[in-house]
């Protein structure tokens, strides 16, 4: 017998209990403690699961614990597992310890055999009811247990429905459910080849053991991924005595959220049903009917219930998620939890809680997943545009998408993958077509309600839902969609917008986001909390006005190359590449002087005096020529075309400079501060357009712009020292010329080892460093991200040979060490240098929560990515890691 104890009784635990008993487990706990009516039953630990995860046995006295605890089970209850007259029946459930709806799995009815189902038939006085939770019973054992396809079983269901003539399956008598049971039993016997076991102890190590197994399933391990959930933590086992909500008339099953989860408006939402299951609910088998409809069928349990949500939200201090049975009459709590909500709601729910005083700024802060902001910043169909729309069903989770239509997750999640806009169609959706909402634009369901299976995942994931548009009759098979007469086929475009419910054929415009009003608010209490200055990486006056209004304190780094890809001046670039010598690649340089000067010019005005770092051309110089290739190809054709003379000289000419430029491995070749060192009139130009322009704007403007000027790819000290000559010769001169003082910044990327490891060597000619994390994350893991990304990567992540893609979460063991360095050794020689992050990693909250750890001075990323970084920034000041939080 082990001393550790595995199983706990639910008057044992709480909700501080979390990591041990599960989410759902110390919740249960928890109502239990508060006084709230909750089914009686017990605990294992996730530490069992873990341990049977890795041995594939039940730890050491584990069966002896869960002995134990079903007798003080029966005995409270009165009832006991195996007895023919008045059995108890039992609920077998998982529950992780950050929620994970529907990945896992649950048996229901557990302790039905052929022996006690007639007793619990004599014993309800109603044997209706006693053969129908018989059915749900193998249904579920066969599916979770025996790895039956449930279809099967729904297939049996659906041609007794047939034969006897019943619309609904509460239509069916109970000598027809007696008569489904043995469908079922049969079923099981043709496809698994063993008897549908009649011991209820042998059913339930078995359920036990399936539950601690669906751990590892497919849909879980993707879940994870996609929602920073450690692998490690398992899942506790939750048993409880069954309370039956299809009994009759006076029984029903429901799914409730304290408060509006699309929206966050404070109303009491949900939706319930009559004589049924939660399963019945949740799995969208059935139409659910409002919640406040059970005010008219049953006004006193409805009146229990509100009583209920007001003492849970109280208890919590968090919008929850209820799940409630009633059996008889009585009303009886499955299971709370924080609820899942979209962005919108998170947002409206945080600014009412603070108004009201139930929580304080920074609770309300720590519960939003700055991801999750990114919802807010979707399109809406175009107002301007008006459509008829097709069909309309609920408006499950907001936003608007446009795609094609396809009708399995597997197509959705190939076709998604490679950037096709697809919208998902289907009759219901489950946790096993997780991986197609992932990649699909949005996902529509003929069946199911607000709480149904994909309405609560699309909403957590931010995808537009529309469910039960019943109007839609899918044909799977013939990948087709009627709607009065209206054929819709496969690759046929439609349009959906999850926030109406209403469908439209083709695509309509969207129309981009509009951000105010709660979104500011929680913003402004970000900003107020966060040490990180947030900026923005922008390459044009456009995309720095979208950085202003997301609340961006300045440009930390413009890219430009960019500038020099646009049509009419590739022309003169590729002239100044031809050059032979320095004083024709300055006639070119000085026609394109003007487009640079007019280019940061209107950087600098959209600004407005905030800082613009502006990193001087960073690519190799062949990538502003064509190919290799496709020059020595024309040449050929040139010749055998009998094509002009000059022309072939001039082709010629051309091959032969490409030649000359091509490099084996050009990213690491004759680029960055390589090519100002090389040919310093490049360099040159780019510092006096820069200077110029600022010149421009404090004359036009009045308003003195803050100019920063980066040196990319050194390595070496000296290499920025030759390069800091260079720029300030060339300022100064500029200054002196139009007799005026701008302030600048010199100072360069950090993107390779060596300038990490040396940083305090270069940091002496300093004035900031802006880690390129991008390059630094190639250059230290040795990845080609063009090529890693597509290919072994993939395998590295579906393997576990890494958790996240370097490229997207910060390498903090690896890449993090170097700047943790870097920024250390530089603050060494040069205390007031500013130090800032610009790769992809500036707008990813967990490498915020490292830089903030650090003492970065700001991050920069991508304009729509600065909500996200102003509140990661603020959650990392909270001491927050970033990954999800107690409330997922």
């Amino acid at each position: 017998m082990s001393d550790k104890k595995y199983v706990y009784d639910f008057a044992e635990g709480g909700a501080r209990m979390k990591s041990l008993l599960g989410g759902k487990g110390a919740n249960l706990a928890e109502m239990t403690f508060i006084g709230i009516p909750v089914p009686q039953g017990f605990i294992i630990t996730t530490e069992a699961c873990v341990h049977y995860s890795q041995t594939g046995e039940y730890p050491v006295g584990l069966g002896d614990e869960i002995e134990a605890h079903l007798a003080n089970l029966e005995s409270v209850t009165g009832k006991k597992l195996s007895d023919p007259s008045n059995p108890l029946l039992l609920s077998v459930r998982s529950g992780s310890v950050f929620s994970m709806p529907g990945m896992m799995d649950t048996i229901l009815n557990l302790g039905l055999n052929d022996v006690t189902v007639e007793g619990l038939a004599a014993s309800t006085g109603n044997p209706r009811f006693a053969y129908d939770s018989y059915r749900r019973f193998i249904n579920m054992f066969g599916d979770v247990v025996m790895g039956i396809d449930p279809q099967l079983f729904e297939d049996a269901l659906t041609q007794k429905k047939e034969e006897v003539g019943a619309a609904l399956d509460t239509d069916l008598t109970a000598d027809d459910l007696k008569d489904i049971t043995a469908r079922y039993k049969a079923i099981l016997q043709q496809e698994a080849g063993a008897t549908f076991p009649s011991d209820p102890r042998e059913q339930l190590d078995l359920s036990v053991r399936a539950v601690f197994k669906s751990w590892d399933n497919q849909r879980a391990k993707v879940y994870r991924r996609l929602n920073d959930i450690p692998d490690h933590l398992g899942t506790a086992v939750n048993i409880q005595m069954m309370v039956f909500g299809n009994k009759g008339e006076t029984s029903g099953t429901g799914v409730a959220f304290t408060r509006n989860p699309s929206d966050g408006n404070n109303e009491f939402y949900g939706e319930w049903l009559l004589n049924a299951q939660g399963e019945d609910v949740v799995a969208g088998v059935r139409h659910p009917r409002p919640l406040v409809e059970l005010g008219e069928v049953m006004p006193e349990i409805y009146g229990e219930l509100n009583t209920i949500r007001d003492k849970l939200e109280d208890h919590y201090r968090d919008m929850q998620d209820v799940e409630f049975t009633i059996e008889d009459g009585r009303l009886y709590m499955l299971q709370t939890r924080a609820g899942k909500r979209t962005a919108a709601a998170a947002l409206q729910i945080a600014v009412d809680m603070v108004d009201s005083g139930m929580i304080t700024k920074e609770e309300a802060l720590s519960r939003i997943e700055p991801d999750a902001l990114d919802q807010l910043l979707h399109p809406t169909l175009d107002p301007s545009v008006q459509m008829e729309p097709l069909t309309s069903g609920l408006n499950a989770s907001p936003g608007a998408a446009t795609g094609k239509v396809v009708f399995t997750a597997d197509d959705a999640s190939a076709r998604g993958a490679k950037g096709e806009k697809v919208i998902l169609v289907r009759w219901e959706t489950n946790p096993d077509d997780l991986h197609g909402l992932v990649e699909a634009q949005g996902v529509i369901t003929s069946h199911g309600g607000m709480t149904s299976h994909a309405a609560v995942v699309a909403r957590g994931m931010g995808r537009p839902c529309i469910a039960g548009a019943a109007d839609m009759k899918i044909d799977v098979v013939a990948k087709e969609i009627t709607v009065d007469g209206v054929v819709i086929r496969e690759d046929d475009w439609i349009t959906m917008d999850g926030s109406t419910g209403r469908v439209y054929l083709g695509q309509v415009p969207l129309a981009p986001p509009q951000i105010s009003g709660n979104f500011n608010t929680v913003l402004r209490w970000a900003d107020e909390i966060r040490k990180l200055g947030v900026r923005a990486n922008a390459d044009n006056p456009e995309d720095a006005r979208r950085a202003r209004e997301f609340g961006a304190e300045g440009i930390g780094l413009c890219r430009t190359e960019h500038m020099f890809m646009q049509q009419e001046r590739l022309p003169h670039v590729r002239d100044m590449i031809m050059a032979d010598s320095t004083q024709e690649r300055e006639l070119h340089l000085a026609e394109l002087l003007p487009f640079q000067r007019q280019d940061f010019d209107g950087l600098f005005r959209a600004m407005e005096g905030l800082p613009v770092t502006i990193r001087l051309l960073d690519p190799p110089l062949h990538e502003f020529l064509p190919d290799i290739v496709t020059v020595s190809v024309e040449l050929e054709r040139m010749k055998c075309t009998g094509a002009d003379g000059g022309q072939i000289a001039a082709q010629e000419e051309l091959v032969a400079k490409v030649k000359e430029l091509h490099e084996m491995n050009p990213m690491l070749g004759t680029r960055g501060c390589r090519l100002g060192i090389q040919w310093p009139e490049i360099y040159a130009m780019q510092v006096r357009a820069i200077m110029e322009a600022a010149c421009d704007v404090l004359a036009d403007t009045g308003k003195t712009p803050c100019v920063e000027i980066m040196i990319p790819l050194v390595g070496f000290g000296t290499e920025l020292k030759t390069m800091r000559e260079l720029t300030e010769a060339t300022a100064d001169a500029v200054l002196a010329e139009r007799r005026m003082e701008v302030p600048y910044k010199v100072g360069t990327m950090i993107e390779l080892p060596r300038a990490a490891v040396t940083a305090d060597e270069i940091a002496e000619y300093a004035d900031f460093f802006s880690f390129g994390t991008n390059d630094l994350t190639q250059t230290t893991l040795g990845f080609s991200r063009d090529d890693a990304e597509g290919k072994f990567l993939t395998h590295y992540l579906k393997n576990d040979v890494l958790k996240d893609n370097p490229f997207q979460k910060l390498d903090q063991e690896g890449v993090g060490q170097l700047v943790a360095m870097a920024a250390e050794k530089s603050r060494g020689v040069n205390p007031e240098i500013k130090l800032g992050i610009c790769g992809e990693h500036g707008g990813e909250p967990s490498s915020i929560a490292f830089c903030h750890r650090v003492g970065l001075t700001y991050v920069s990323c991508s304009p729509f990515r600065v909500p996200v970084a102003r509140l990661a920034a603020a959650q990392a000041a909270l001491n927050l890691s970033g990954g999800p939080s107690v409330n997922a």
